[in-house]
């Protein structure tokens, strides 16, 4: 298995934590570019937008597998998360936890960053920032895993082989 938290509560915590830092990096950053701008109604539409794209956002982690794919919901602690049961390179691990957050997060703020566009660059950051339990599971993969390694997932739980 891969070192990771040992619980929900656990992963939550360091869940939330990546995610208001990114958030709030990524907000100064648009502040900046923007001289100052707040955008109080784009910041809520912006943060509003973002909600709606938490199931397309498990959808399109889904898609990245060939074989059957299960989503879970902890609505409690606000989590979604999709699992199956094939394998997969180190390297179709990472592309398929980042899918979501290119398409969501980092082409929408970039975009709304370059043309300052603060709603979209708002809504941008919001999705960046809901990534941050896929970007601790790529911080996992890169760190733990061996070339030449498969993974797989099972249940809350990711694991790691070489075969």
């Amino acid at each position: 298995p891969f070192r990771e938290a040992e619980n929900t509560k656990k992963l939550a915590v360091i869940a939330n934590a990546i995610a208001l830092v990114l958030l709030a990096a990524l907000a100064a950053a648009l502040f900046v570019r923007l001289r100052g701008k707040t955008g109080r109604w784009s910041l809520l539409i912006g943060a509003l937008l973002s909600l709606l794209t938490m199931l397309p956002h498990e959808v399109l982690h889904a898609a990245c597998f060939v074989e059957d794919v299960y989503l879970y919901t902890n609505l409690k602690q606000g989590m979604l998360f999709v699992t199956g049961p094939e394998d997969m390179s180190r390297g179709r691990f990472v592309g398929m936890s980042l899918l979501p957050n290119l398409v969501f997060g980092i082409v929408p703020y970039a975009i709304g960053f370059a043309l300052r566009l603060l709603t979209l660059g708002y809504f941008g950051a919001f999705c960046i920032s809901m990534g941050a339990g896929d970007y601790y599971n790529i911080f996992n993969a890169l760190t733990q895993m061996p070339r030449g390694a498969r993974t797989y997932i099972d249940g809350f739980r990711s694991y790691w082989y070489l075969p």
